[in-house]
């Protein structure tokens, strides 16, 4: 191993501890655990080598961006300890590519990519978890459900055989400190709770992603307990 590879390692190794210790805090702060929080590294641009690397150090969960770079690195990862999730926006000619590397699609957008990914399971004889995107400020740069929309979506995807809803997941807006999205984090978990209550037939929710590097503190204070990280364990991206 390089010097500057052992490093870089040592620094993911010094990041995972920092961030544990906050997640714990952020978690007792809204009288829960930290076992109730599921970490997820980002792994966009990241080598196999430092992923795995972070799946040594204790990293459960990873989530890909984009199908075609899981698929560069998919035979690379270390499997059997980690769960793999899509983050990013699925295309809906990437279904059959993704279906066989994920354990959960975290991105389902729309009722329409909803019912080709059901008739896909289907024809697989599986059945994915799902987390429908919420697009909590409407802004129009992202996709996802409008709040107005999501409860509705809700009932018709759940009626879909072969994926199950598991949950919600949003990106709120990007702001200059993390208590400006405050507001939009504690208004996700309201949605969440409402949607929950509903006891909707084949809809889990159980599963409330919210929160990058940014701010995950903040998100688990108001309610998350999925919190996607990349800069924050890996460092800065090398696009």
């Amino acid at each position: 191993m390089t010097e500057k590879l052992s490093d870089e390692f040592q620094q993911i190794k010094d990041n995972l501890e920092e961030i544990e210790e906050k997640i714990t805090r952020a978690a007792e702060k809204s009288g829960r655990k930290r076992e109730d929080i599921i970490l997820l590294a980002a792994t966009k641009t990241v080598s196999p080598e430092k992923i795995n690397y972070a799946i040594s150090c204790g990293l459960n969960y990873i989530g890909e961006n984009r199908v075609q770079e899981l698929e560069s690195k998919f035979e690379e990862l270390d499997r059997e300890k980690t769960k793999i999730h899509l983050i990013g926006h699925l295309q809906s000619n990437k279904i059959n590519k993704v279906l066989p590397m994920v354990d959960m699609i975290e991105s389902v957008d729309s009722i329409k990519l909803a019912k080709k990914l059901s008739q896909k399971c289907i024809d697989l004889s599986i059945e994915m978890p799902i987390l429908l995107e919420l697009n909590i400020a409407n802004e129009e740069s992202k996709s996802g459900f409008k709040i107005e929309e999501l409860t509705e979506a809700c009932y018709e995807i759940a009626k879909l055989k072969g994926i199950k809803i598991n949950g919600i997941m949003s990106v709120p807006p990007m702001s200059a400190t993390p208590e400006e999205n405050r507001k939009y984090l504690s208004r996700i978990n309201q949605i969440f709770i409402d949607i929950q209550g509903k006891k909707i037939d084949n809809v889990n929710m159980h599963i409330l992603s919210a929160g990058m590097s940014g701010d995950y503190e903040v998100a688990i204070e108001e309610g998350s307990n999925l919190v996607r990280l990349g800069s924050s364990i890996f460092g800065r991206r090398q696009y």
